[in-house]
């Protein structure tokens, strides 16, 4: 009976001491989260630099007044199916998003950022792992102070944290904060990415159009030449007409013939340049017929600069990528101070496996460790000297970045403010080539004029044809580079 007592007594005096150890881990967990939670950055405190840039858009003859749409809505906030409103075109875009393999690689950095913040993340706390081990070894007698052969088992079974450091100065917390900075410039990367390819997919799509119209006024040009080549071969052979106007109406269908050449093979390129954009042949379906009857897109407001350049993604990644040189600088800093680590651990260890989890086979273990940089050779200064070079070239990145920004929205303003002055006078030039053509084969067939009089009317015509469709062409992609370069809304 008093034996079973004593045993029964030394089994509640090292449970209690099993007791104070769980506590102490306890104790020592919660000194870690306190830890977690109070440690503050050194990073220099972030502030937007100012725009290095008017505070206004260009003025003067060349632009006009369009800082407001008229519905009062920012282009950044139009998503890519309300402005480009043509059905093929929309249907090419959504192919684009779902094929092309630029777009592919932006989302994978992004997936593969986010994986790398959520490794700086989880340094912040402690990796708790759980451990057992098992060893038998035997001991010759030879070797044993008893002179006989000792065989030894030990089992034992862990739960703790090895090297886990202490962020009293920021330093784990500013890498966080870096990490997180570069994931939202992926981000932002992407975006960029979809708005560029969304505005390359509608301007490849435009000029196929212009091209199929160019290929269609060619051969209809052809056609008209050759039926007038045709009519001065028999006036020739009757002695009405010289060879010199069958010469010249031989060189004018020779002309088309050419175009037509030149012309297919453009547009067979243009295709194939919008093929690439998709990431796949373009249906038969989805090709344009011609330029001039489509209605492609709406009129953009330009906004105020602050508001266009702080929301387009390109300054906004620029922007990111300063903020994590920024965050790099606080660690950095953090270097020059002491760091502390911790490893512990609580659990059971027995010499026997059926008596491992039995009473009085517990174990814990604490080892605090603290490191004061005394002599690095100058490392931890040249490493923080580095951060902040860092900084000033993200700092001039972001500045050219919203340099390039103004310069191409007022490059595209000063486009559009003259586009429609260029495209009445173009029409005009048109028309009037057009009238003159009419005129000069009427006074041909009249014997009043010769046939020179036709060829150089009818090759200002096609010409004037020809440009106007290359004006049309500059208004519409005038309009989808506007939407690029005003940050337009990238849709889903």
């Amino acid at each position: 009976m008093n034996r079973r007592f004593g045993a029964f007594h030394r089994m509640k005096y090292w449970d209690n001491r099993e007791g104070r150890g769980t506590r102490l881990g306890a104790a020592i967990i919660a000194l870690v989260l306190l830890a977690l939670s109070g440690c503050a950055s050194m990073a220099p405190k972030y502030a937007r630099p100012e725009a290095p840039v008017p505070s206004e858009w260009p003025n003067g003859q060349a632009y006009r007044d369009s800082a407001v749409r008229p519905d009062g809505k920012a282009v950044a906030d139009v998503t890519w199916q309300e402005f480009f409103i043509n059905e093929q075109l929309q249907k090419l875009i959504s192919l684009t998003l779902q094929n092309n393999r630029d777009l592919r690689i932006a989302a994978l950095n992004i997936e593969r950022s986010r994986a790398l913040h959520g490794i700086r993340r989880a340094d912040l706390f402690p990796t708790v792992n759980a451990a057992g081990s098992a060893v038998e070894a035997r001991t010759p007698g030879v070797l044993s102070s008893t002179g006989h052969a000792i065989t030894t088992h030990q089992y034992s079974v862990n739960l703790g944290f090895s090297a886990y450091e202490f962020d009293l100065f920021g330093r784990v917390r500013s890498l966080k904060d870096a990490a997180l900075e570069e994931f939202l410039s992926t981000e932002e990367a992407r975006r960029s990415m979809q708005i560029s390819l969304i505005a390359e997919t509608a301007s490849n799509y435009l000029t196929l159009a212009a091209d199929r119209e160019r290929l269609k006024i060619a051969r209809d040009t052809f056609e008209a030449q050759k039926a007038s080549f045709n009519l001065i071969r028999s006036r020739f052979e009757a002695g009405v007409s010289s060879e010199l106007d069958l010469r010249q109406a031989q060189t004018s269908v020779d002309s088309a013939r050419a175009d037509i050449a030149r012309f297919t093979g453009q547009v067979a390129q243009d295709e194939n340049a919008l093929s690439v954009v998709i990431g796949s042949p373009v249906p038969a379906d989805l090709l344009p017929s011609g330029l001039s009857e489509i209605t492609a897109v709406k009129e953009p407001g330009a906004g105020l600069p602050s508001d266009v350049l702080h929301r387009r993604p390109d300054i906004m990644q620029a922007e990111h990528l300063l903020k994590a040189a920024n965050a790099n600088i606080g660690a950095a800093r953090a270097a020059f101070f002491p760091r502390i680590s911790l490893t512990t651990s609580v659990g059971l260890s027995s010499d026997q496996l059926s008596g491992l989890f039995k009473g009085g086979t517990g174990t814990w273990m604490f080892a605090p460790q603290i490191s004061l940089p005394i002599f690095d050779a100058g490392r931890n200064r040249a490493n923080l000297k580095v951060t902040e070079v860092d900084r000033d070239i993200f700092l001039a990145q972001y500045e050219k970045a919203v340099q390039n920004a103004f310069r191409e929205v007022a490059d595209a303003l000063a486009q559009r403010g003259t586009i429609g002055d260029q495209m009445d006078a173009q029409q005009s030039l048109t028309d009037a080539t057009a009238r003159s053509y009419f005129l000069s084969q009427a006074r041909y067939e009249k014997g009043i004029a010769s046939y020179l009089n036709v060829l150089d009317s009818q090759r200002s015509l096609y010409s004037a044809q020809q440009g106007l469709i290359a004006v049309r062409l500059s208004r519409l992609t005038n309009l989808v580079t506007l939407y690029k370069v005003l940050g337009g809304g990238s849709g889903e």
